[in-house]
């Protein structure tokens, strides 16, 4: 179920994003981006719709993924 993230509470939301950010193991390149850095990326995905947030009922769980 997508939920969306405009009805997450602000800092939810930022903890779900950082937690996200924290357990991906992402390759940036030549130059390393800080933290909060992608934790601003992450949250304008989600802001132009490039990411969304999905709710696994199965797993329990919150997963930010691309969307086409």
């Amino acid at each position: 179920m997508v939920i969306p993230w405009k009805e997450i509470e602000p800092t939810t939301l930022h903890n779900l994003i950082e937690s996200f950010v924290l357990r991906e193991g992402t390759d940036y390149g030549d130059k390393e981006k800080d933290l909060a850095q992608k934790v601003r990326d992450v949250f304008c995905q989600l802001q132009s719709g490039k990411a969304i947030l999905v709710w696994s009922q199965l797993h329990e769980s919150i997963n930010i993924v691309l969307h086409y």
